[in-house]
């Protein structure tokens, strides 16, 4: 049952359990307003107890360097419980924004939520972060 977290005028959150990912939806803008939200809301479900986070961007309309550093405070906090962090359904523009900072290759990136919750999470798969592992 997705259950909203985050109603904001120009974006909202909301996130779903899915084979032990909690499944975080993002759909608007993510910026300077917004980032500091979707980081407190992620915040509010690891104190909860989830660990594992799929963050869906299909619905992103904009997101800008703010959203980024969000999403590398994310990934710190994530990976100081031993959690795991995969993208799902990042448009081009977003995708361009991890190339350009250099993060592209220290994340997992799925085509679909589907396709990222396929398999049960790693604990502890961000113990390389920020690089991505040797192969």
């Amino acid at each position: 049952m997705r259950t909203n977290i985050i109603r904001h005028e120009n974006m909202m959150v909301s996130y779903d359990e899915v084979n032990g990912w909690a499944v975080i939806e993002v759909d608007g803008e993510v910026d300077a307003h917004t980032a500091p939200m979707i980081r407190e809301g992620v915040i509010k479900l690891l104190d909860e107890g989830h660990r594992h986070f799929v963050l869906d961007l299909g619905f992103v309309t904009f997101m800008d360097s703010m959203g980024l550093g969000m999403i590398v405070a994310i990934t710190k906090r994530v990976r100081e419980r031993e959690g795991a962090l995969r993208f799902a359904s990042v448009p081009s523009r977003v995708l361009r924004l991890f190339e350009l900072s250099g993060l592209r290759g220290s994340y997992e990136f799925h085509a679909s939520t589907a396709e990222a919750t396929g398999s049960a999470p790693l604990p502890g798969s961000l113990a390389h972060w920020p690089n991505a592992p040797a192969d």
